[in-house]
């Protein structure tokens, strides 16, 4: 069992910012791999509907970018990650793509400490995130269903303040 602690929930549930705050607070944290990616293709000279256009390249491209970072962390290590390998799942089955098969391989072998699912906010649309709120609420029911299938602690994460929401998680470590 690692001593991983996953940040998820679907677009605009805050999971960056709690993530930031946690890393504040002296923590490890990682990063969203497909903002990250999205952001390499930018810089690469492509348009974020170009890369989302490409729906089974960009779906790779994030999934080897989440791929080697778990593999890289230290197990014994508190990690709290933005997002992780089981959100790839929920997003292949919103965009009705078959899974990679070194997914299917990666999920056979997680250990997630706890997972922290964050209740929605209100959708606030930017570069990246592009969905719209029927697309928000089915993702965040995806990911939730997903991690619920593992054999993992699962805990909801209510609507608080930035501040409130980091310390309902750390309160439940």
């Amino acid at each position: 069992m690692s001593n991983w602690y996953v940040i998820t929930g679907g677009p605009s549930s805050g999971k960056t910012t709690t993530v930031n705050l946690l890393r504040e607070r002296g923590f490890t944290t990682t990063i969203e791999h497909a903002r990250h990616y999205l952001d390499l293709q930018r810089i690469a000279g492509r348009t974020v509907e170009e890369v989302r256009a490409k729906r089974r390249d960009f779906q790779r491209g994030v999934l080897d970018m989440q791929l080697a970072e778990e593999a890289a962390l230290d197990p014994e290590a508190t990690v709290f990650l933005d997002r992780a390998l089981p959100d790839a799942l929920a997003y292949y089955r919103f965009l009705d793509l078959p899974p990679d098969p070194r997914l299917r391989a990666a999920l056979d072998r997680v250990q997630y400490r706890k997972t922290f699912i964050l209740d929605l906010l209100p959708l606030a649309p930017d570069y990246a995130r592009t969905e719209d709120t029927a697309a928000q609420r089915q993702i965040h029911e995806l990911l939730t269903e997903v991690y619920r299938a593992l054999p993992f602690p699962v805990v909801t994460v209510p609507v608080l303040s930035p501040e409130e929401r980091t310390q309902f998680i750390l309160d439940r470590l």
